[in-house]
């Protein structure tokens, strides 16, 4: 049973994983949600303040994609029309640098042009399908309409789906560990879901001023790419820091400035914000979280290494819920605090 419940969650992964960016994204307007709801006076209108917060977040997000969306369009053209010359020029060796790191710099820069090279050929190709592609993409677009949706629902009915799964276990120990497993998941997904966005809104916050002090080219592309990869844990990071080196070093502009902000800003991150923000709701070894990224990457991809952390956390609730009850613990304090 075991093995055929896990084969169904398999073949429902794109489901799944829809209800899952649902569940998460109710979980990031429920703060906002539950203000208006104590906001207004009378009761009984859950409704009424759903409808204003998700009319807020939208306008936020309209307001946010015209101030910033714009530019980080204009950067990218730029980025991707400027790039030849910019490997050109890094390609040219250097009267400073030793001999040896000219060749390995040349050796880079050729390897670069050939995969881009590839690449363009590859879009080449591929024009004459790129209607079908198109309306590919354009059919996944409906799951931004079902994902808020979905959203609307779980902010409206959540006590009222919680009261029904409780309803459906027999009262007794069960049911109390039943109640306990729930509300521990309940502050696990608040805490994990809304101190990502925070630390992600502090990425993007960090780098955009330093980009722009030290006027490095494309600083707002750039500080968008390491936050939207700051949903990806550990990994996500890296591949940005590595990203934003790359275009720094082909643009020429500040590198070891650079390097030691984002070595100075990462250690701030990493030993002070995320363990602040993310208090008592992720208690996960670096190796499991790697191990789950990974893992998570082969079964579903991104999606898979998103959702890892919060899987692995879920699992390691379960786990000590379970040995707890077995252990005959009469009243066991949440796992989790507020």
């Amino acid at each position: 049973m075991v093995l055929l419940l896990l084969w169904l969650v398999y073949l429902l992964r794109v489901t799944l994983f829809v209800f899952a960016l649902a569940l998460l994204f109710a979980y990031l307007l429920s703060p906002l949600v539950d203000l208006l709801d104590r906001a207004i006076p009378r009761k009984g209108t859950r409704t009424l303040a759903l409808t204003l917060a998700y009319a807020i977040f939208i306008g936020a997000i309209v307001l946010i994609g015209i101030q910033i969306g714009t530019r980080v369009a204009s950067q990218a053209q730029t980025l991707a029309s400027g790039l030849p010359g910019m490997m050109a020029k890094l390609e040219r060796p250097s009267d400073i640098a030793p001999a040896g790191i000219n060749s390995l710099k040349a050796q880079l820069v050729a390897s670069l042009r050939s995969d881009w090279a590839q690449r363009s050929s590859e879009i080449m190709r591929e024009l004459p399908s790129a209607g079908l592609k198109f309306l590919s993409v354009a059919s996944n677009l409906i799951y931004v309409v079902i994902v808020p949706v979905l959203a609307f629902f779980f902010l409206k009915d959540g006590d009222l789906i919680r009261s029904h799964v409780l309803e459906s276990v027999d009262v007794g120990p069960l049911r109390d560990m039943a109640e306990s497993v729930m509300a521990d998941i309940h502050l696990l997904l608040a805490h994990y879901m809304r101190s990502l966005v925070l630390l992600s809104l502090s990425t993007f916050t960090a780098y955009a001023i330093f980009f722009s002090i030290m006027g490095v080219p494309f600083g707002v592309l750039l500080a968008v790419v390491a936050m939207v990869l700051e949903f990806i844990p550990m990994i996500g990071p890296l591949v940005a820091i590595a990203v934003i080196l790359l275009v720094t070093l082909v643009a020429g502009a500040h590198f070891w400035a650079l390097v030691i902000f984002i070595v100075a800003y990462r250690m701030f991150q990493d030993y002070f914000l995320s363990p602040h923000l993310m208090g008592q709701g992720v208690q996960l070894h670096p190796l499991l979280v790697l191990l789950g990224v990974f893992g998570g990457a082969e079964v579903a991809g991104v999606a898979g290494s998103f959702l890892s952390v919060p899987v692995l956390a879920m699992a390691r609730i379960l786990y000590v819920r379970t040995r707890r009850s077995r252990l005959s613990v009469s009243e066991v304090p949440p796992l989790l605090t507020r």
